[in-house]
């Protein structure tokens, strides 16, 4: 099986799938029952099988496509989120997301430097041999103080990502490991950069499970100038 494939399918494309052959389901089925009918009994198990391997595919495809919400393929660096960043006022952003399908999002941040984390999920050894690539999503947006003191005291902003909602893969992983015995490791990492006005910020995230902050040339030198931020 191409896992790489059937998991690169969005999320809807698979929900479509599954709704597909629960409707083959449905016609085999009424197929099946004419067949018992007509006492034709050999040709009954073969409907009869036939109905319950359909239906393990609508199954499969629901879950897969319900699990895997929120996640994405980890390829050798893949994009995550661009950041644009305004000043409203000292310690206090604008920020635009925009995510790699081309989705933005605005929120407000304050701090000095913003971070971002990612949960990345790994698999054991036999179904990387079966081609399952890793996992990961965007976990959370924080706003970070250069001052550990005022870390500690001042306004904190942290804005969640729950893009997988609650049916969760490790959320199922970690309830019922016994369904996905497959399931290595799941691991957060993160990265942050200051925050400087007019900035562009890229984050992607490497194969090894890194998440990797990059500024632009302008961004990277005011950031080199903080006097100019």
């Amino acid at each position: 099986m191409d896992w790489s494939a059937l998991l690169r399918m969005p999320m809807t494309v698979l929900l479509v799938l599954a709704v597909v052959f629960v409707l083959i389901t449905l016609v085999q089925l009424v197929v099946l029952r004419r067949h018992l009918r007509a006492r034709r009994h050999l040709a009954a198990s073969w409907r009869a099988l036939l109905c319950l391997l359909c239906f393990a595919l609508a199954l499969l495809l629901a879950g897969t496509g319900a699990a895997l919400r929120g996640y994405r393929l980890l390829g050798e660096e893949a994009p995550v989120v661009d950041i644009d960043a305004h000043i409203l006022s000292p310690q206090r952003w604008a920020l635009t997301l925009t995510w790699p399908d081309g989705g933005t999002r605005e929120v407000q941040l304050a701090g000095d430097d913003w971070r971002v984390e990612a949960i990345v999920l790994k698999w054991k050894l036999p179904a990387l041999l079966a081609g399952l690539p890793p996992l990961y999503r965007l976990d959370r947006l924080s706003g970070r103080y250069d001052d550990p003191a005022q870390e500690t005291s001042a306004p904190r902003t942290v804005i969640g990502f729950d893009d997988a909602g609650s049916f969760d893969l490790v959320k199922l992983g970690r309830k019922y490991p016994q369904w996905l015995p497959e399931m290595d490791t799941v691991y957060g990492s993160g990265a942050f950069l200051p925050l400087v006005d007019g900035g562009h910020y890229s984050v992607s995230l490497m194969r090894t499970g890194a998440l990797v902050a990059r500024p632009d040339a302008a961004t990277g030198e005011q950031i080199s100038h903080p006097l100019g931020r």
